[in-house]
């Protein structure tokens, strides 16, 4: 089972021309060889960070958005690392 998380790009955060071709491109690939693809949106992750935590300084925006892309891969891919009964499989969705 191959699981991606993937970011995509938008134009109020992007830095760089290329972000949004690198994605479109990208896609066909996922779509090609991914068994579940987890997608995040940039700009959502941004606005989490600013109006949900509160964060106010841009020049650490970078840290932020992958302290907490961290935390969602963690609370995602936690029933791969801790198995129980309470935990669902990502496998199960693979079935829906």
């Amino acid at each position: 089972m191959i699981l991606t998380f993937s970011v995509f790009p938008s134009p109020k955060v992007s830095n760089t021309v290329v972000e949004p071709y690198n994605a479109t491109l990208y896609v066909h690939q996922l779509v090609k060889n991914v068994d579940e693809c987890m997608l995040l949106d940039n700009e959502a992750l941004h606005n989490i960070c600013f109006r949900t935590l509160k964060l106010t300084s841009p020049s650490c925006a970078v840290d932020d958005l992958n302290h907490l892309i961290s935390a969602i891969i963690s609370g995602v891919t936690c029933c791969l690392r801790f198995p129980r009964q309470l935990n669902s499989n990502l496998r199960k969705l693979l079935r829906i």
